[in-house]
């Protein structure tokens, strides 16, 4: 066993997230047997990723603030501290912080087959569909 060095904190691109976000790795594989990848991710108030899908799903456990998860049919809910949210094989979908508050998440990824397929991104996320269109935010908590 070992004690895995830390990484710097990197901020995350603005190709794919809008606003600023931070990403710590905390786990990425060592065998090959291996697939999942870890990370403690912090939102800016209103900082939001991009549309985007992951070839094998993803958790996302918040740890503070309020996050916001969008989906294509227009679904946007909120999720509360202690809250883990999941998101099946390839369902387009987008997650950032609610206006107003800083929110930190710990994102679970199992790696695709192929790495470079593990998460697909697409485009931004309008303020509209952040903003849950008509429909408005349905709170889970």
């Amino acid at each position: 066993m070992n004690i895995e060095p830390a990484a710097p904190t990197r901020k995350n691109p603005p190709e794919q997230f809008a606003g600023d976000v931070w990403l710590d790795v905390i786990a990425v594989p060592h065998e090959g047997s291996q697939h999942m990848t870890v990370a403690l991710v912090r939102f800016a108030p209103g900082a939001r990723t991009a549309w985007h899908a992951h070839e094998k799903g993803q958790y996302l456990h918040v740890t503070q603030g309020v996050g916001r998860v969008g989906t294509r049919d227009g679904q946007v809910i909120e999720v509360h501290p202690g809250q883990t949210l999941y998101t099946p094989p390839g369902q387009e979908h987008w997650h950032g912080a609610a206006h107003g508050t800083f929110m930190e998440h710990i994102a679970m990824t199992e790696n695709g087959d192929d790495a470079a397929t593990t998460t697909t991104w697409l485009e931004h996320v309008t303020d509209d569909e952040f903003d849950g269109g008509v429909d408005g935010v349905r709170d889970v908590g």
